[in-house]
């Protein structure tokens, strides 16, 4: 290869490249100004021994530089002095983008010993971005093969995991195929596919590489990380990949960190200390940042390793064609929604995919173009991020747990954008909730178990309901109420899913749909019966408060609805535990909130019903006559204590009102019968007792008998006029039918 030459001569390579500043010591000197100097003899401590370590580094840079033949480590000093030096700089504070190119030439051109050689590789920290023509010119020795394959494979996981500090990505995409033919290699063969998922775009799938990728598979059998790379050629180009592949995201690589990340934590973390306030975390020389996590930073145009006036040009050509149809759209320039919508066929993805959560430019552009293999790349980086970052997973990440619940909010709000849940988020909560504490980032978490794709009720039962659970009924009553609020989100994201799914489904795919609703009303009525147990446990756990009973009910106002707002052929009455306590509780709005509720499940019945009668040839679900028979017995308790003030009589629930006279009779409360009508009701009497001040001011007695008959009907008007709306549709649609039958078994709503 012509670069074979140039390898030899590492000093004549890096003269030519003096305008891009990487001869160490003349940007040093170029660097200082006559007004530096003056200022330099008033310098802190700090600063002194910050210049006297980029001295130091220039000394040992310029001696790597120099290096031509093998030297021994144990046998020169000077050699021990500056790989020390650069070990310590780059552990305290990273390596400038200038130092790259000399130490990644030097570790693979083979002129030092293999100890040598791995201790300068895990020293390359960068203290903010790498060149790519550093990491160009190093793999060009990759060619030449005068390093051994343990640096190789140490080069090829450090290239991984600083992978997003590469400044452009142009030029390592030309070598698509340079790397593709390392697979070859056993050992390297993972972190191969590991950077190749990094760098595949749609032009890189090629016939010969889909079938190589499974010769090696029919060789070394299902690797994770063959499937990987499959799985993503299939997502470009399906007709090329027709095996059938595992649907389910799953960790396709080994862990290739190494020294690297914690290098660059604890250089972040340094950094923060030494800051009055939190750096934001973006790529450029400018802000020299240490760490991976760019969740936080809008897409910014990383700072290249061209000197000024090459970049001015490449902008000024950049906008010249702007509008050339046969050129890609630079993301970092789309500033407006219309240069969205005019360049939205040429728009490439920025490499940096934790930019997109914060840009709803791009956002936009995922919603609009549903294109797999972003989904596949964003879901592979956030799974990562996720399970690096969570600070009760990681050891010694506590100190970030504000840092971490940034990122969470970001992701939350990412999936409400687009309105869809993401299976890495879904991974990371069954892995992680076992271990969650219940505190910490709570109402992120819970946030996002609002989000959780639909899955088969096997996989959330061990890992969502069962965790959930067992936090749920060893906290407090407002971590109770939190965790129910995000239930009663979870199947509302389930429930709007279906509709449009369902809206986007044609007449002629009804058969394949009933598929996907048998499975989609199997899980939703898991969900309600799960919420229904641990709400009648909560409400005899905390003695049934009305805080709690608010979100049990505000739970219950969706399902009671499923049938006709969201098209969904399945409706679950509430527990016994759940019902009697609404219907006795002490507080109106409980009591109005269950009326309304009741209102609601009449309306969809009643529909389904109509439904059944009306049509001979129906989808295959029905409600089951147990659902009728439940809400008929609901019914007759309701109306019993509310208006025939005959509950204790004719409630049949199993768990019902019904008692013996003369039990009631040795509680020595008088007139028991009346006690839970609307009038004595104890969530109704404070409204009895205002009304009977308007209705007889002069009577002091507060005598509940004089509400009857005419004045019974003034009463209900007021009440109505108090805004007890659920009340009001409620007697309206069946208190009515059985009082008009006289009360008769036969005006049990019968629907």
């Amino acid at each position: 290869m012509q670069r074979r030459q140039s390898s030899k001569t590492p000093k004549q390579s890096l003269q030519a490249h003096s305008k891009n500043q990487t001869d160490l010591s003349a940007w040093r000197k170029e660097g200082r100004t006559e007004p530096e100097e003056s200022v330099q003899n008033h310098q802190s401590p700090k600063d002194q021994k910050n210049d006297s370590n980029q001295y130091t580094l220039d000394q040992a840079l310029s001696y790597f530089e120099k290096v031509q033949d093998r030297v021994s480590l144990k046998k020169n000093s000077v050699l021990q002095k500056h790989l020390t030096t650069v070990e310590s700089i780059a552990l305290q504070r990273g390596l400038p983008p200038e130092g790259f190119d000399v130490l990644l030439n030097v570790a693979l051109s083979g002129k030092l010993a293999d100890t040598v050689n791995t201790r300068l590789l895990k020293s390359l920290v960068p203290a903010s971005i790498i060149p790519e023509s550093s990491v160009v010119s190093s793999v060009s020795w990759l060619c030449v093969s005068k390093c051994s394959g343990n640096i190789q494979l140490l080069f090829l996981r450090w290239l991984i995991t600083v992978f997003d500090f590469i400044d452009h990505k142009e030029q390592l995409h030309a070598l698509y195929g340079f790397f593709f033919s390392f697979l070859q290699d056993e050992k390297m063969c993972p972190y191969v596919c590991h950077l190749l998922y990094l760098l595949t775009r749609k032009e890189s799938v090629k016939p010969f590489r889909v079938r190589r990728l499974l010769d090696l598979q029919a060789k070394m059998g299902m690797q994770s990380h063959l499937q990987a790379l499959l799985s993503l050629y299939k997502l470009f180009c399906p007709e090329l990949v027709t095996i059938t592949l595992p649907g389910k995201m799953k960790t396709y690589f080994k862990n290739s960190e190494g020294p690297w990340k914690a290098a660059i934590s604890a250089i972040r973390r340094r950094n923060q200390e030494n800051s009055p306030v939190p750096l934001p975390l973006v790529l450029g020389t400018a802000q020299p940042q240490s760490r991976k996590r760019k969740w936080n930073s809008q897409l910014i145009i990383p700072a290249s390793s061209t000197n000024k006036n090459n970049l001015e040009e490449d902008r000024e050509k950049r906008r010249v064609d702007l509008y050339s149809t046969n050129e890609s759209f630079p993301v970092e320039q789309l500033q407006t929604f219309s240069q969205l919508l005019q360049n939205i066929h040429r728009l490439e993805f920025p490499s940096q995919m934790g930019s997109v959560l914060t840009n709803p430019l791009l956002l936009h552009y995922i919603n609009c173009i549903k294109d797999e293999s972003i989904y596949l790349r964003l879901y592979y980086w956030m799974g990562q991020t996720l399970q690096e970052e969570c600070t009760w997973c990681v050891a010694d990440n506590n100190r970030y747990e504000e840092e971490f619940k940034d990122f969470l909010e970001t992701v939350y709000k990412t999936q409400c954008f687009l309105q869809e849940g993401f299976s890495s988020c879904e991974e990371f909560l069954y892995k992680s909730l076992p271990l969650w504490d219940g505190f910490c980032c709570r109402s992120q978490i819970l946030r996002l178990v609002s989000w959780i794709p639909l899955s088969s009720f096997s996989e959330m039962k061990s890992y969502l309901y069962d965790p959930l659970a067992h936090l749920f009924f060893t906290s407090s009553l407002y971590f109770k109420c939190s965790v129910l609020e995000s239930l009663k989100e979870l199947l509302q994201n389930w429930l709007n899913w279906h509709v449009i799914h369902l809206d986007s489904e044609s007449d002629a795919q009804v058969h394949s749909l009933n598929t996907t609703l048998s499975g989609l009303v199997n899980v939703v009525a898991e969900l309600i019966h799960f919420v229904g147990w641990i709400s009648t446990v909560a409400l005899r756990l905390e003695n049934s408060p009305t805080f709690l009973l608010y979100f049990i009910l505000d739970f219950y106002e969706t399902v009671c609805d499923m049938y006709l707002r969201y098209n969904l052929p399945l409706l679950i009455m509430p527990p016994a535990g759940v019902f009697y306590p609404a219907l006795l509780s002490m507080d109106s709005v409980s009591l109005n909130q269950l009326c309304y509720i009741m209102y609601r499940y009449r309306t969809n019945l009643v529909a389904a019903k109509e439904n059944e009668l009306s049509k001979k040839k129906i989808l295959q679900f029905k409600f089951s006559s147990q659902t009728y028979q439940e809400y008929n017995q609901y019914i007759i308790a309701m109306v019993g204590c509310l208006w025939t003030s005959n509950a204790f009589q004719k409630d049949i629930h199993p768990q019902g009102l019904c008692m013996d006279d003369e039990l009631l009779k040795k509680t020595t409360v008088q007139d028991f019968k009346t006690s839970f009508n609307i009038v004595y009701h104890p969530a109704m009497m404070g409204y009895a007792v205002l009304f009977l001040q308007q209705a007889w001011p002069d009577d002091t007695t507060f005598n509940f008998s004089l509400i009857k008959e005419k004045k019974w009907n003034w009463y209900l008007e007021y009440l109505y006029a108090q805004g007890l709306k659920g009340l009001k549709v409620f007697i309206e649609s069946s208190i009515n039918r059985v009082s008009q039958a006289s009360h008769s078994k036969a005006g049990n709503v019968q629907v």
